[in-house]
């Protein structure tokens, strides 16, 4: 296995830079193995699923994560929330840029000049910092309703188009705070679209994963099976598991929530911390669909795909780059079946 075989040309212009109205109106590509993908939309996945399936769905919610701060002596930094680190929410790993000229100790100001951030020091990894968020301490304010005043929704960085709305950078079922990042797959779910599933009798379920570093690094090693996944929080309730167990299939939006159930499967932990990393020869355990957006090149995101349809995942997306398809958070989805090539 080379980092090579999970390469594909994307242009610039196929980047999604906003989200399409309504949610639901994003383009499916249905695999349906050697028949060929069906081109259909997000819309249609009540014609598509059938009664007893299970929509399994990660309902993290994505923080205004993204603070752009500066140094008493005027440089500008950035500091990235990962992951909280207590219950309080105000310690936190982080990435922090520039990290070189940042000095353990050191307070970072807000725009109006309030000490927001102190840095407590570098991670275990090294990767990353520890931090923590003074902004709101002396007064007793929520943390929350602290980062909603100094923080922004902490898009990806090839997205480079404003977002008008904030809320089209969160699914419409997220309640549990604590994200970097979106699990986008579930952009596209309306509140409509699950009515309608449920009225045909689709399930859907619940769990949580909290998306930290590894939506923003990429691998860099040759052999990819070489490379270290952080650790991320899970947390799959019984309730869910019992679900899937009696579902006709196991439908998971999103690879987080692919991470999520197998992660649960594959320890026999419902929750806690996952570095499940899901490459080829990987033996699944529950998922049997998944409804996922299209991913960078060079990611383990596409190492998952490969894992799950094997290499019929080229011609997938060359089916997808020959139409019209919008690619990566923003874009359109595929609905992928693991035995559809059987």
């Amino acid at each position: 296995m080379r980092l090579s075989d999970f390469d594909y040309e994307l242009p610039e212009e196929r980047i999604a830079q906003s989200p399409i109205e309504p949610r639901d109106a994003a383009q499916l590509l249905v695999d349906r193995g050697s028949e060929g993908p069906a081109h259909r939309h997000v819309r249609d996945l009540a014609d598509i699923l059938q009664p007893g399936d299970l929509l399994v769905v990660n309902d993290t919610k994505v923080l205004p994560a993204r603070l752009r701060l500066h140094r008493q002596s005027g440089g500008a930094v950035e500091v990235l929330l990962l992951e909280s680190q207590d219950p309080e929410r105000r310690r936190w790993e982080a990435l922090v840029r520039p990290a070189r000229k940042v000095r353990v100790g050191e307070v970072l100001l807000g725009p109006d000049g309030r000490d927001e951030v102190s840095i407590i020091g570098r991670s275990e990894s090294g990767d990353t910092m520890i931090i923590e968020l003074l902004g709101g301490a002396s007064s007793g304010d929520d943390i929350l309703d602290r980062l909603a005043v100094i923080g922004e929704v902490p898009l990806p960085p090839y997205i480079t188009a404003r977002l008008s709305d904030p809320n089209r950078y969160q699914t419409v079922y997220a309640r549990l705070p604590g994200s970097a990042a979106a699990p986008t797959a579930g952009l596209h779910l309306t509140s409509d679209l699950l009515d309608r599933l449920s009225q045909i009798g689709v399930g859907l379920a619940r769990v949580e994963l909290v998306v930290g570093l590894d939506t923003f690094r990429p691998v860099s090693v040759d052999d990819p099976r070489q490379h270290t996944m952080h650790s991320e929080r899970y947390r799959v309730p019984e309730a869910t598991l019992e679900a899937c167990r009696n579902a006709r299939r196991v439908v998971a939006v999103g690879t987080t929530s692919v991470r999520a159930l197998e992660s649960a499967l594959t320890f026999g932990e419902n929750e806690g911390r996952t570095r499940l990393f899901i490459h080829r020869g990987y033996e699944w355990k529950i998922v049997d669909l998944m409804l996922t957006n299209f991913h960078l090149p060079r990611t383990t995101l596409l190492l998952m795909i490969d894992a799950f349809v094997g290499s019929r995942w080229r011609s997938l997306y060359e089916s997808a780059l020959e139409g019209d398809y919008r690619f990566l958070s923003f874009g359109d989805a595929m609905l992928l079946d693991r035995r559809a090539g059987s």
